[in-house]
């Protein structure tokens, strides 16, 4: 009998199989080395992550070919599905590399607590949790326990001082909505001496660049360079490291200096050199070739991005009827980056104060822009052939009280206020101001005013029309009695704006 020979086969057999699936196992595991992971590894972890205490990986299954992320402390339950993706993989690869660069540089450490802003996904915070930095956590709109908590960047859910290093990748600052609400919530919650790093596109100029330094006012710059990114979206990366140096009355910055006075910065006068040239030649017909000229005009928001600016306003000085130029020229023309403009129509004559309390986004100030809080006397002039029943009294001329004999038409008494004040106690320098200005002569006041005060600073833009005895229409050859000032005086005036670093644009 020879039934019993046949055993030694069976186990022979039976070992085969067991050594096949030794291999299969291993085979799985080499090829997510190769296919996902990408890198050499340690014969003792097979390269799988070394995960936060919180997660677990493991193989979801044979012929699925994905990592599961399973949280320890929520019942086993598996994170979405974007866990397991090979994009979510190469990110953290991505940022581990990006904060292994900080670390060495003396900007983050094992030991900082540190918070990753606007991070649905958490594969930064994951990233900083695998090289080490254990106290890591998110925030988005959309929770992802256990990495992300929800949280809003414009009220991060977090007391004073919390981190010592902030981040905020994926060019989620630039995209920002409410910009100055970001930056001071990063100022309020970032520690003394703690870091704040920024991931951008390349920036597009100088005066955004500025303009988001400018959100951080006691912030120093400690690092700026260009990184490749990991996709499509942002295949090169700017990486800005802020240090927090903000100490008592921190974010109460001041254009002024111990005078009263302010300095222009030179970001702005690079603007100014792309602007467009003056009309050095005073023109026979004025009217004709200035109204030509709006086309050469080199807008500010056709040579920067205004992003990073707090408010978007527009302060027309001398407004008239609101169809003169905000609904005319500004809200039709201005080209504004899909900005919403708040608008502040000054204009002290009753006559078109009715139809501005119908106007969405408009505040108007009934009072005439002037050099101090005082009552003023104005001419009411109309143009021939004005009727007030159908466009409202014409333009006129404001003069303290004194000097209203001076005057020869139909006198009027208004109030005046002081204009730069109200600019300085109205806007601030994260604000984006454009400004238009035509108040009849006044201007040769106004502006030395706003120099004087530093309230010329905080203005981006202006479109000044100078009131000059211009040639008139009606009697070639012959000029306008109405105004002092000449054309050179005039020429002069905007030359000193320009050369302040203030963008003027000449208007009619």
């Amino acid at each position: 009998m020879e039934p019993a020979a046949g055993k030694p086969g069976s186990l022979r057999n039976y070992l085969i199989r067991l050594l096949i699936l030794g291999v299969f196992i291993i085979g799985v595991r080499f090829a997510y080395v190769i296919a996902v992971a990408g890198e050499s590894c340690n014969v003792g972890d097979f390269c799988f992550f070394s995960l936060p205490e919180t997660l677990s990986l493991a193989i979801a299954g044979a012929d699925s070919g994905h990592l599961a992320v399973e949280s320890d402390s929520g019942g086993g339950s598996a994170l979405p599905e974007v866990y397991t993706s090979k994009d979510w993989i190469n990110g953290v690869r991505f940022y581990s590399s990006v904060f292994q660069d900080l670390v060495a540089g003396g900007f983050l450490s094992p030991e900082s607590k540190s918070l990753c802003v606007e991070t649905p996904t958490g594969r930064d915070v994951f990233a900083l949790r695998e090289i080490g930095v254990r106290d890591a956590i998110g925030i988005a709109r959309k929770a992802a326990k256990p990495l992300v908590k929800f949280g809003r960047v414009d009220r991060i859910p977090f007391g004073d001082g919390t981190f010592d290093f902030v981040f905020a990748g994926e060019g989620i600052f630039e995209r920002s909505a409410k910009p100055s609400a970001f930056a001071a919530e990063i100022a309020r919650t970032l520690k003394h001496g703690g870091f704040a790093v920024f991931h951008f596109t390349k920036p597009k100029d100088t005066y955004s660049f500025n303009s988001f330094l400018d959100l951080f006012n006691c912030f120093r710059v400690v690092k700026l360079h260009g990184i490749e990114g990991f996709d499509l979206s942002m295949p090169y990366i700017h990486e800005i490291v802020l240090k927090n140096e903000c100490g008592a009355g921190a974010g109460k910055f001041d254009v002024e200096d111990s005078n009263g006075k302010c300095y222009v910065p030179g970001y702005k006068h690079d603007l100014v050199r792309n602007a467009e040239p003056l009309i050095v030649e005073e023109p026979l017909k004025p009217w004709i070739t200035l109204k030509r000229n709006a086309k050469n005009i080199k807008y500010l928001t056709s040579m920067a991005n205004i992003n990073f600016k707090d408010r978007y306003l527009y302060v027309d000085v001398g407004a008239r009827s609101y169809g003169s130029s905000i609904g005319s020229w500004f809200r039709k023309q201005y080209p504004k980056q899909n900005k919403t403009f708040h608008v502040y129509a000054i204009e002290a004559d009753k006559t078109f104060h009715q139809e501005y309390g119908l106007k969405k986004g408009v505040t108007l100030v009934p009072y005439a822009a002037w050099l101090k809080n005082e009552t003023l006397a104005f001419e009411i002039h109309r143009d021939p052939g004005e009727h007030v029943e159908v466009k409202g009294r014409g333009m006129g001329r404001i003069q303290p009280l004194q000097s209203s004999g001076e005057f020869d038409g139909e006198v009027e008494k208004i109030r005046g206020f002081d204009f730069a004040n109200w600019l300085k106690n109205t806007v601030s320098k994260n604000d984006f101001v454009v400004m238009k200005m035509d108040v009849e002569g006044t201007e040769f006041d106004l502006i030395p005013r706003l120099f004087e005060t530093g309230a010329i600073c905080l203005v981006d833009e202006i479109f000044l029309e100078c009131h000059y005895n211009r040639w008139q229409r009606c009697c070639p050859g012959q000029r306008s009695s109405k105004y002092e000032k000449t054309y050179d005086q005039c020429l002069e005036l905007f030359n000193s704006l320009r050369r302040s670093g203030v963008l003027v644009h000449q208007w009619w």
